[in-house]
């Protein structure tokens, strides 16, 4: 078999009227999904020298922001590995639109723990803070953020600093995920795309 390729529609599939329409990603499987709340707690020998409230502050917002919905491997596609919290995803989100580009690019979420090879361990607080920021991107590959940092973007400072001491005190976990897949480049490992399909009259014209 070839490789699974998996669509996500984060918010409505055609709202047309038109039964006879083909439908648009006939090579995707719409899939089930649920975020991951679960998150990884401190490691209690790390947290000893680290301010404790603030990393269960950082806890608090990692949880709520909903990381572990594409940092966890399984996350994804509703079956997350409680193995690996945090460790990377090696279910990929595309990152152009596959109802233009039948190989799409492909980006997969990145080992957030503090691991050296694989995750954040070499990285300094700033990057990490501007990675959460979107102002640069963990893989180094600017521009291709898949992560809602547009709202990120707003958090406070103090919030910014809560999660990046939390996310320094997780236990480090190796896990190397894929490497991004440029468009038009066959993926050798499934992905997602989020995405959001428009409709109205004039897109339905002739129908």
């Amino acid at each position: 078999m070839g490789v699974m390729k998996l669509v996500l529609v984060a918010f409505t599939l055609f709202l047309s009227a038109c039964a006879s329409a083909e439908y648009p990603l006939r090579h995707y499987d719409e899939v089930a999904t649920r975020a991951a709340t679960l998150v990884p707690e401190p490691d209690a020998a790390t947290l000893g020298g680290r301010d404790a409230a603030l990393v269960h502050r950082g806890q608090y917002l990692a949880q709520i922001i909903g990381c572990g919905s594409c940092h966890t491997d399984g996350a994804l596609v509703g079956t997350p590995d409680a193995m690996r919290l945090f460790a990377g995803s090696s279910i990929g989100i595309a990152y152009t639109n596959p109802a233009v580009d039948l190989r799409p690019g492909v980006v997969f979420p990145s080992n957030l723990t503090p691991d050296r090879l694989t995750g954040i361990g070499d990285l300094s607080d700033a990057q990490i803070a501007g990675a959460i920021r979107g102002a640069w991107h963990i893989s180094g590959a600017a521009g291709l953020m898949t992560m809602p940092w547009r709202s990120y973007a707003h958090l406070t400072d103090d919030d910014v600093q809560a999660i990046v001491a939390y996310l320094r005190s997780i236990p480090p976990i190796g896990h190397k995920v894929p490497s991004r897949v440029a468009p038009g480049t066959r993926a050798n490992a499934p992905y997602l795309y989020f995405g959001v399909y428009r409709s109205g009259p004039a897109l339905n014209v002739g129908h």
